[in-house]
């Protein structure tokens, strides 16, 4: 008798909503259980002033308590003010132990001898330094450095090596940009904090969106498409523009960061 193979069929992606009180229980017992296994008490944060590292200061305070969250402001001389107000609302609220280290001048006196650097080189200079700064004061206080990068810049390719990707643990990391928001209104972070363009804030007027060239919104599900494993063309079919699945593709296809 002939045995006939069943038909295998492709699923649905799985929704990107949220269960916001499971997911910081889940995050929260993971931040512990790491520091516990690393044998560490305290955490260090680059705090930015944007969603990603007020999330995971909410996290590190729920998971290690306030006192042994250290959130660290690292402003160059063209930041957005903005942004440093922004982390500071989240220090109060919180109630975490707060620096600020303005990296002007570490900055400068490198690119004094690169006058031709780009605003792209800059920028990542200005990154690198800032784990610099995070990994030194790891070790004066004895704490472990947090990353704040979240699943959608990751497969973007929209990090600095050797900056935003060295922590040693990222609890945000398997969570799109998107469920970043959404578990950050959960948490309580602050509506200016959410509703303001997502910026990393290393370029004058940079934008992410900007950069991209695509809502975070409809990235994010074509991504949450192509990792069910869809097909460009079969994610149109679904009712999406040819010119945004193809813009996260090729995002996805080369990413790569400098």
């Amino acid at each position: 008798m002939k045995v006939i193979a069943p038909l295998i069929t492709k699923t649905t992606p799985p929704p990107l909503e949220l269960d916001c009180e499971l997911a910081t229980e889940w995050l929260v017992a993971f931040l512990r259980a790491e520091f516990k296994r690393r044998g560490f008490e305290k955490a260090v944060i680059g705090m930015s002033g944007g969603v990603d590292s007020a999330v995971t200061g909410s996290l590190c305070a729920r998971a290690l308590g306030a006192e042994n969250t250290i959130a660290v402001r690292m402003p160059y001389r063209t930041s957005s003010p903005q942004s440093m107000e922004h982390a500071k609302l989240v220090i109060d609220a919180l109630g975490i132990t707060e620096r600020t280290v303005d990296i002007s001048a570490a900055v400068d006196g490198y690119l004094a001898s690169e006058p031709d650097a780009d605003a792209s080189r800059r920028g990542n200079v200005m990154a690198r330094m800032r784990m610099i700064v995070l990994f030194d004061l790891s070790a004066k206080y004895q704490a472990l450095p947090v990353g704040t990068g979240n699943k959608t810049e990751r497969l973007f390719g929209y990090f600095t090596w050797h900056a935003d990707d060295s922590p040693p643990i990222n609890p945000l990391g398997d969570l799109f940009k998107t469920q970043v928001w959404e578990l950050a209104r959960f948490l309580g972070v602050p509506e200016v904090i959410v509703n303001k363009p997502a910026s990393a804030d290393l370029i004058q007027s940079q934008t992410d969106e900007g950069d991209f060239g695509i809502s975070y919104a409809k990235a994010d599900e074509i991504l949450n498409w192509l990792l069910t494993g869809y097909k460009p063309e079969e994610i149109v079919a679904h009712g999406f523009a040819a010119a945004d699945v193809e813009i996260v593709r090729k995002r996805l296809g080369s990413s790569t960061a400098w």
